[in-house]
């Protein structure tokens, strides 16, 4: 799977372009580049969120994790170490902070997630989002657990944290009637689940709804599923950033698939 990213992540260099939005002919997805993908975040939530992963990696304690996915592909056995899920499967800052961008922008009135593990990426859309309610579901306890106390730490009130198989949990967000404003689907790296979950997302999503799928190259699968999911006749325009995969379902845009240099 190694060499499987790298050459696709030397594909994506080739390939992506508008960095800064310069020279993309959609005044949308000019829109999108130049001003939510390159605003700052508020430092003080990017502090705050960090003081909390700092404090993770530092943290020496084992768990043990129960994977409902394909599992992780660094730390082979189940008990794992908190510092070493901090460090390999929490999402890195720089993404954090694209998160709390596209929530701040996207997100309200309800933001779903699929996959806490401790809870850096819910932090990063709840926290810039204060209005918008975050469903987060994991299937392991354990790091459900240290996700719940990270969310007390950072003081946000606004997350729903849910623990069980997302097939379980699914029906009991779905039927709230709410159309999400943004959906993160992670914690799963297998083609068919994440296909499905996407659709049944999109089933509830309106026009203003995005869905971003983590890791779009992980593996030959992943890439099928995103492939898969750009053709779903309810997208109109998707955005490849090589570790995210960014759907929309706009009205009145003709349907393109860009590669965004980020």
């Amino acid at each position: 799977m190694i060499f499987f990213r790298a050459t696709k992540y030397l594909k994506y260099i080739l390939l992506s372009r508008y960095r800064n939005g310069h020279g993309v002919h959609s005044p949308f997805v000019f829109d999108l580049v130049s001003r939510v993908f390159r605003n700052k975040t508020d430092p003080d939530i990017v502090c705050n969120i960090e003081t909390v992963r700092k404090r993770l990696i530092s943290d020496r304690r084992s768990i043990i994790v129960k994977d409902l996915g394909s599992g992780s592909e660094k730390l082979k056995t189940n008990l794992r170490k908190v510092s070493d899920i901090a460090r390999y499967s929490s999402v890195p800052v720089k993404y954090g902070v694209l998160l709390s961008n596209l929530a701040a922008e996207f997100g309200k009135p309800l933001i779903v997630e699929f996959g806490t593990s401790f809870g850096i990426s819910t932090m990063y859309m709840a926290a810039s989002c204060p209005d918008a309610v975050v469903y987060t579901m994991e299937g392991c306890h354990a790091t459900a657990e240290i996700a719940s106390h990270n969310f007390k730490e950072a003081g946000l009130n606004n997350i729903k944290l849910i623990t069980g198989s997302f097939d379980e949990i699914l029906p009991d967000i779905t039927n709230t009637g709410i159309n999400p404003g943004l959906v993160f689907i992670d914690g799963n790296h297998r083609r068919e689940p994440v296909v499905n979950y996407f659709n049944r997302m999109a089933e509830i999503s309106d026009n203003k709804t995005v869905i971003i799928i983590d890791d779009i190259y992980y593996s030959r699968e992943m890439k099928e599923a995103w492939n898969e999911i750009k053709q779903n006749e309810k997208v109109s325009l998707t955005v490849d950033i090589f570790r995210l995969g960014i759907v929309f379902f706009r009205e009145g845009i003709d349907h393109n698939d860009y590669i965004i240099r980020y």
